[in-house]
């Protein structure tokens, strides 16, 4: 019986030696394994020997407002159908799209996507609708007739991240989702904030962030321009020494032509522009009486500017803010 113990077992206590030696070289290795670096495809920069960049609208009177009914106080995602005749409009709890008709002023359709959820933003590729929640989820929605056909897509982001910007790069065919949380979990995102692009041909999340925006490189631009330090203590806001990086995107839209990236951040009231190689151009303060919660951004045909804000103790609105030629 002992024999056929040993014979069943395989190995002596020379052999368990050797395996344990081995196991233990296999776990030191793994131990000291070299972390995945984050490849970054473009890191935002501030050029200091650029040309002034002259903003294309004055977001301190808009050309045109419309109040919201109750409905839409919550209003968190905001887009243009592509013949642009119609706003889109998506609302934090509700899982439903809102058209919008700018010229009657009014909600001319709503329609159930999915099931009630944390929906922060709404763009518009040729007939297909995409609706970002803040997990990351993205939800394809075609129209047939008045019924929403949704297929939704789960990635690698997820709360932490609380993704609340989308936008549609053309060049690329990507959509662009920016995170107002964790920009990801490697240490070098540390005071950083991300934004992710969607291949739509391959329906994929990419898994390196397309922009990495990093609190130095906002605190280089800032240096340039001494007046924009004084609003509102900013200076306290983006101070190097703190926790978090206070700009915290919650909309985002690929203007056309130039394709820059406007980035609305609604904790702060501001709005980040970039080039699409990742320059900073330009860092806007809004007004607090305007935008008490900018939420949305899109652009129409023309160029005009379209900024929704929550309804902070009143009620939800648009502004729009037409192009201004130099």
């Amino acid at each position: 019986m002992k024999t056929q113990n040993r014979i069943s077992l395989g190995f002596s206590v020379e052999g368990l030696v050797i395996m344990l030696a081995i196991f233990s070289l296999q776990s030191s290795c793994q131990a000291t394994a070299p972390k995945r670096l984050v490849n970054c495809e473009i890191e935002v920069y501030q050029d200091t020997t650029a040309k002034p960049f002259a903003l294309s609208y004055n977001l301190h009177e808009p050309d045109w407002t419309l109040e919201l009914p109750g409905r839409l106080d919550e209003i968190s995602g905001l887009g243009m159908n592509a013949a642009g005749t119609h706003l889109l409009a998506v609302q934090d709890e509700d899982g439903k799209i809102f058209w919008i008709d700018p010229k009657k002023e009014e909600v001319s359709q709503e329609v159930k996507f999915w099931k009630d959820g944390d929906y922060e933003g709404i763009e518009v590729v040729g007939d297909t609708i995409y609706v970002i929640k803040s997990t990351g989820t993205v939800y394809e929605v075609t129209m047939d007739g008045e019924e929403a056909i949704t297929v939704k897509y789960n990635e690698f982001l997820n709360d932490d991240n609380d993704v609340e910007g989308l936008g549609y790069d053309p060049e690329k065919n990507h959509l662009l989702l920016a995170c107002k949380a964790n920009a990801g979990t490697d240490e070098e995102l540390d005071f950083t904030k991300a934004i992710y692009a969607f291949d739509l041909e391959k329906k994929k999340l990419l898994e390196d962030p397309r922009y990495c925006i990093r609190l130095q490189q906002v605190n280089d631009y800032l240096d340039t321009d001494p007046l924009i330090r004084k609003l509102e203590k900013l200076e306290e806001f983006f101070a190097p020494g703190e926790s978090d990086f206070g700009f915290s995107p919650s909309g985002l839209a690929v203007q056309p032509g130039t394709g820059h990236l406007y980035i609305l951040s609604s904790v702060g009231k501001l709005l980040m522009i970039l080039d699409p190689q990742g320059q900073i151009l330009h860092i806007e303060k809004l007004k607090k009486s305007i935008h008490p919660q900018p939420e949305g951004i899109c652009f129409d045909q023309k160029g005009n500017l379209y900024v929704s804000n929550e309804g902070k103790n009143g009620k939800g609105t648009i502004h729009r803010f037409n192009f201004l030629t130099q």
